[in-house]
């Protein structure tokens, strides 16, 4: 359950922005996007591993 405290004199709009924030960051849609669809754990490795390839060219370029 996520609680956002409202100050006094606080609009509701910057409320509204500290639960969405909060929110987001919990995972909660994001985990049920994955679970929407069964990958298999050989697809998950695959993309682990082109997406750390793919960071450590970024990095390589930054410093050469």
């Amino acid at each position: 359950m996520i609680i956002v405290p409202v100050k006094e004199g606080e609009s509701i709009d910057r409320a509204l922005k500290k639960f969405k924030r909060k929110f987001e960051k919990t995972g909660v849609i994001r985990e049920l996007r994955t679970r929407q669809s069964y990958t298999k754990p050989s697809v998950k490795r695959r993309d682990q591993v082109l997406r750390a390839i793919f960071i450590q060219k970024l990095r390589n370029q930054e410093e050469g």
